[in-house]
């Protein structure tokens, strides 16, 4: 204690009621102040950077819709008071508001003693106090028993007189003794785990088992999405789908991104879904359905985006024909939509003409006729190339024979749906779920195939239930045009101008040929004439 005393004695009194911060109590005031004249240094050293060290005022709107106070952080962060090159640091006026009542400890406690209460602080007085203050730091880094010293002296004597020390060795003593046994119930521990997790991990990240075998789900596997008449059980959480689609787009499988909600609590989650069965006919972004998650859970989930490829050979025959049939309805509904747009802007000119109290249009009256005639022709010429392009498919095909008029209509529908389907044919020996997991974060070396037989067992279309059968008979259905007579009627006439021109006279009897009832003469083809 005597040796204590006399290390005290060699320290100025401010560094004897002061902590080392300068402060009395936190917050210390030393690092702030230390802030403050680096920072005029840096001014010093570049004049550009006064605005950016003082902080913008955009670093103010941050806070400003905020409740504040004195003890905010966002207030005590800033500068100590406005930085310049070699700028005193103010005392009183000038300070961060934050800050003022610890500056006010500062200058009763040091400022006043030292420097007799000066109203600022220079760099070189500020290095000054810090010197006399250092060795008293020295001293406190050099103390010992800083641990134990916030117990007090009255609990450091009861610690010291007591046998804590020879009970706490004793009990270490017996937790070594033990040590053996505890590492090999760790080792069990750990093999138990191993069995029980890895053992899973590898079935369901390295051999798939658990996803190739179908009794059950595989980790990897959500939940179930119903959606357009089918069961997607192949569903994935995703985080970023814009991400995740840059990988999954190699896996060549028809991916729905879904955004999926629970109404109930507000929770929010996002899927993908492959779509391994069925067509891609009523699939859009913006089509809800239902999602139930292995807890069996339901969520609302509605499409957000699409990558789209082949789900089924069968669906590539038949798709360049809806693709065209699309294309047609399109098209169709642009021009009814541009109709519409220039009937209206007819209708709203022919206003403007008729009401004398505003200007004239600038345009020529006759400019919208020419407009109209201009489009009449063109669609007059493009319908006349299309008939006469029928027309003349129409002759080539009735001078075939009959046996070879089914051939050439076998032939135009392979040519259209054979290309559609060899490119689904290649994509679907393709179809890989590594790409899937791999853009999930799954390190996923192996190729895991998806076929089109097991890619139909991922996703199930709806089926009507055993016993049951559909009504077709609808008692309020509009009436409809009887176009199977049309056809009928049609294809008779189409015969009979063929029989009349003479087109059948090789495969029919003579009596019956049109150049024996309509010419009186037998067929000049006919053998033996």
């Amino acid at each position: 204690m005597m040796r204590r005393r006399k290390a005290n004695r060699s320290i100025d009194p401010p560094a004897r009621r002061l902590n080392p911060d300068y402060g009395g109590h936190p917050p210390a005031v030393r690092p702030k102040i230390d802030d403050y004249f680096t920072r005029c240094r840096l001014t010093a050293f570049d004049a550009r950077s006064i605005n950016a060290l003082n902080r913008e005022e955009k670093d103010y709107l941050t806070f400003t819709g905020k409740e504040l106070g004195l003890g905010s952080s966002e207030i005590s962060s800033l500068p100590l008071a406005q930085v310049a090159p070699s700028r005193p640091l103010p005392l009183k006026d000038g300070l961060n508001p934050a800050w003022a009542a610890a500056m006010d400890r500062f200058q009763a406690g040091v400022i006043r003693p030292i420097l007799n209460g000066a109203a600022s602080l220079t760099e070189s007085e500020w290095s000054m106090i810090t010197a006399k203050f250092a060795p008293y730091e020295a001293w406190l880094a050099a103390k010992a028993g800083v641990l134990v010293e916030k117990l007090g002296l009255a609990r450091v004597r009861e610690v010291l007189a007591g046998k804590t020390k020879e009970t706490i060795t004793a009990l270490i003593a017996r937790d070594q003794a033990l040590q053996p046994e505890a590492n090999a119930i760790a080792v069990v521990d750990k093999l138990i785990r191993y069995h029980r997790d890895l053992y899973k991990l590898v079935n369901n990240f390295v051999s798939f088992r658990d996803f190739y075998s179908r009794r059950d789900k595989a980790i990897f596997q959500a939940g179930t999405l119903y959606l357009d008449q089918r069961s997607c059980e192949l569903c994935l959480t995703v985080e970023d789908p814009g991400r995740h689609a840059l990988m999954a787009g190699l896996a060549g499988a028809y991916l729905a991104y879904c955004d999926c909600v629970r109404k109930a609590t507000g929770e929010k989650l996002q899927i993908v879904a492959a779509f391994t069965d069925g067509d891609s006919d009523n699939l859009r972004v913006g089509r809800n359905g239902v999602f139930y998650d292995r807890k069996g859970r339901d969520w609302d989930a509605t499409i957000s985006k699409i990558m789209d490829n082949p789900i089924s050979i069968r669906q590539a025959f038949w798709a360049p024909y809806k693709k065209f049939v699309r294309m047609i309805e399109e098209q169709i509904a642009k021009r009814a939509a541009a109709a519409d747009a220039a009937a209206t802007d007819q209708l709203t000119q022919a206003a403007t003409l008729t009401n004398l109290e505003k200007p004239a249009a600038t345009g020529k009256p006759g400019d919208i006729r020419k407009f109209d005639v201009g489009v009449v022709a063109a669609l007059g010429v493009a319908v006349g190339a299309i008939g006469g392009a029928l027309a003349s498919l129409a002759t080539g095909i009735m001078r075939l024979d009959a046996w070879q008029i089914p051939m050439v209509f076998v032939g135009l529908v392979l040519i259209i749906s054979v290309p559609s389907m060899l490119i689904a044919f290649l994509k679907l020996r393709k179809r890989n779920l590594g790409p899937i997991l791999d853009a999930n974060g799954w390190a996923v070396n192996a190729r895991a195939r998806i076929n089109v037989p097991f890619g139909g067992s991922l996703t199930h279309v709806a089926i009507l239930p055993p016993g049951s059968q559909r009504d077709l008979v609808d008692p309020f259905a509009e009436k409809k045009r009887p176009w199977g007579l049309y056809i009928t009627v049609g294809i008779i006439i189409l015969i009979t101008l063929g029989w009349a021109l003479g087109k059948f006279d090789h495969l029919l009897p003579d009596k019956i040929t049109s150049s024996w009832i309509i010419g009186g003469k037998l067929p000049t083809n006919t053998p033996g004439q």
